[in-house]
């Protein structure tokens, strides 16, 4: 994560000690980059879609999202099922999956549970799996 204010220091301390909710991870990586998630449903992705992946600078899920929405409108468009797009069914299924998704690929990206809150957290949400 950047810093927010701007002032040139690249320090991340603060972030370690930032109070997070209970049903919110940090993760680490080996240069220090630290990453804030919710564990559960990803509200946002059922409002927004795609969006919060280009928040979170999350290209791969981002990508993974809009092919998925560019089938769903070919599949209905395709066999007449114009009923299927008033309803965006693909946000509702990224809901329940998106925040796994992240989590599972900053993990494939070398980052790890940075304290043992965040690594109980996501064990028992099965995000990670115990070593």
């Amino acid at each position: 994560m950047q810093n927010p204010f701007g002032n040139q220091n690249d320090n991340q301390d603060f972030l370690r000690n930032v109070p997070v909710p209970p049903n919110y991870a940090k993760v680490i990586n080996d240069a220090g980059d630290i990453r804030i998630a919710k564990v559960g449903i990803s509200w946002t992705t059922f409002w927004f879609g795609p969006l919060p992946a280009v928040f979170r600078g999350d290209w791969y899920n981002f990508a993974l999202m809009l092919v998925w929405d560019a089938i769903y409108v070919l599949f209905a468009l395709t066999f007449h099922f114009s009923a299927l797009l008033t309803f965006p069914w693909p946000a509702v299924v990224f809901t329940f999956f998106y925040n796994m998704m992240y989590f599972r690929h900053l993990f494939t990206k070398g980052y790890r549970p940075m304290d043992q809150r965040s690594k109980a957290l996501l064990v028992q949400s099965k995000y990670l799996k115990e070593k």
